[in-house]
C-alpha cells in the first residue's frame, strides 16, 4: 500500500483588485488563478476587502488549512489610488492571518522576478513566459506572479519548503 505524503498547504498572492493566487495543496498539487474584488456600482469601497476576507476563509477551508501565506511585497506604486488599494488588501490579509494564526511573509517584487527569470526587473510578458516554460498556463501576469512566488516559497532554491 502506498504511503501518502502530506505537505503543508501554502498560498501565494499577488494582491490587488485583480488578485493572482497560487496554492500548493497538501497532496502537492498546484492550482492557480485570479479573483476580482472590484466593488459593485452601488457598493462602498470596503466591499472589496470584505469579499477578499471571505475568499481567504473559503480557500483555507477548502485546502484543509493553510500552513503559510506568501504575498508579493510592493514598495512602489504607479498611482496613489493603487497604493491605497494595495494597503487595504495588505491590512486585510495580515489581520486575517493574525486572527487565524497563519504565518505570512512578504517577498519583494525583484526577488520573485529574479527567481523566475534571472532578472529582477523582468516585465509582465517575461514573467508569463517563465511560468509557461515551467509547464503552467497563467491567464495573465497576476497569476504568473503568484505562481512564481509559490515556487519561490516551496522550492529548496527559493524560500522555505
Amino acid at each position: 500500500m502506498p504511503i501518502a505524503l502530506r505537505l503543508h498547504a501554502v498560498l501565494a498572492l499577488d494582491l490587488g483588485t485583480t488578485t493572482g493566487w497560487a496554492l500548493r495543496s497538501q497532496d502537492g498539487g498546484i492550482t492557480s488563478g485570479t479573483m476580482t474584488f472590484r466593488p459593485g456600482r452601488f457598493e462602498g469601497g470596503g466591499m472589496r476587502y470584505l469579499r477578499f476576507r471571505g475568499w481567504l476563509g473559503e480557500v483555507a477551508n477548502l485546502s484543509g488549512g493553510l500552513a503559510r501565506i506568501a504575498f508579493e511585497e510592493v514598495r512602489r506604486h504607479v498611482s496613489t489610488d493603487s497604493s491605497h488599494v494595495y494597503a487595504g488588501f495588505l491590512a486585510t490579509l495580515t489581520a486575517w492571518c493574525e486572527q487565524e494564526s497563519i504565518p505570512y511573509e512578504g517577498v519583494p517584487v525583484g526577488t520573485i522576478k529574479r527567481f523566475a527569470t534571472g532578472k529582477g526587473n523582468a516585465d509582465k510578458a517575461a514573467m508569463v513566459a517563465a511560468m509557461r516554460v515551467r509547464g503552467f498556463a497563467p491567464a495573465d501576469d497576476n497569476e504568473a506572479d503568484a505562481l512564481a512566488l509559490l515556487l519561490w516559497a516551496t522550492e529548496g532554491r527559493g524560500g522555505r519548503a
